[in-house]
């Protein structure tokens, strides 16, 4: 186990894809301008000149490059990076993590899923839960859904609202505005304190998602993934999509955008988010540490001790 503070001299090795902003910029949310996700984000969309098993070497050449930036984020301590993930059901968020993240050092990244808040969590704010699990400096933190929860389901059953904490007055016409605006000022004060964040909408299909629920059904290694609840959401498809276009219309910003990643092939939506996490830490500028030229002279003369011992 390395300390915080160590240097490592090896190189850093680039990313596989060549033109990688070519890549990934037909799937930022720009913001202050409203998309469609019917008809500006198809879910079945893989670049036409990357074939499955190129793609699928590709991330892991890339997966080593992410490794190296980790390392260096780590041993600055200056930036965290905070990776969101939203998506329907099935959509391949835990896949997606697993495969992209499967090269860095645990040491210095923690996942959190979030759940129906219970307990503890109701008795606070919306964005508390999150808050409270945001990644320290040096480190990547990933949710697994998140705040944006409260403004997706609880969208899609307003009754949940009436089941939350809430004084009453506050549950108004006005309510979602004002939580696309607290998560925006949320977002933008992370930022301003170094907290570099990425937010990934994984867009699968409806199509797909049966067919992913079906194989979920039929596969005993995976009926754990799959309950009753699960397809009595799909009935709510549409209600979902509106809420999601609302969501990315109002919140994606300058210094926290959202990604709408097409999500049918696995293997494409993996390469495009471990490209665009490769450029966000390709962007802050790492490097190692230098120590002051005391720390170095003190290294010399430890050196010396060493080579002198037996």
């Amino acid at each position: 186990m390395t300390d915080k503070h160590s240097h490592n001299d090896s190189s850093l090795n680039p990313f596989p894809i060549k033109k990688l902003d070519d890549l990934i910029r037909p799937f930022i949310v720009p913001p202050g301008q409203k998309i469609s996700l019917a008809k500006d984000h198809d879910p079945a969309y893989k670049a036409h000149y990357l074939k499955k098993s190129e793609a699928e070497s590709e991330l892991q050449e890339g997966i080593e490059a992410l490794a190296k930036y980790q390392d260096m984020l780590y041993a600055q301590d200056t930036y965290a990076l905070l990776i969101i993930f939203q998506a329907m059901d099935a959509a391949g968020k835990d896949s997606t993590i697993k495969h992209v993240m499967s090269g860095i050092n645990p040491q210095g990244c923690q996942v959190h899923s979030f759940k129906v808040p219970a307990g503890e969590e109701l008795d606070h704010d919306y964005l508390w839960r999150c808050s409270r699990a945001l990644p320290e400096r040096g480190e990547i933190g990933i949710f697994n859904r998140s705040n944006y929860e409260e403004i997706l389901v609880t969208r899609v059953h307003p009754e949940i609202l009436e089941q939350r904490q809430i004084p009453p007055n506050l549950i108004d016409k006005h309510i979602w505005q004002r939580r696309y605006e607290e998560i925006n000022n949320f977002e933008k004060y992370l930022s301003s304190n170094g907290t570099i964040i990425l937010k990934f909408f994984l867009n699968v299909s409806k199509e797909e998602q049966k067919k992913r629920f079906l194989e979920r059904i039929e596969l005993p290694e995976k009926n754990w993934k799959f309950s009753v609840n699960d397809a009595r959401e799909r009935t709510f498809w549409h209600d979902y999509m509106v809420a999601y276009e609302e969501m990315f219309n109002h919140t994606s910003t300058e210094w926290a955008p959202w990604y709408v990643i097409p999500a049918d092939h696995k293997w494409f939506t993996r390469l495009v988010v471990a490209g665009i996490i490769y450029a966000q830490l390709k962007a802050l500028n790492l490097n190692y540490p230098k120590v002051s030229e005391a720390k170095h002279q003190e290294l010399l003369q430890a050196k010396e001790m060493l080579e002198s011992q037996k």
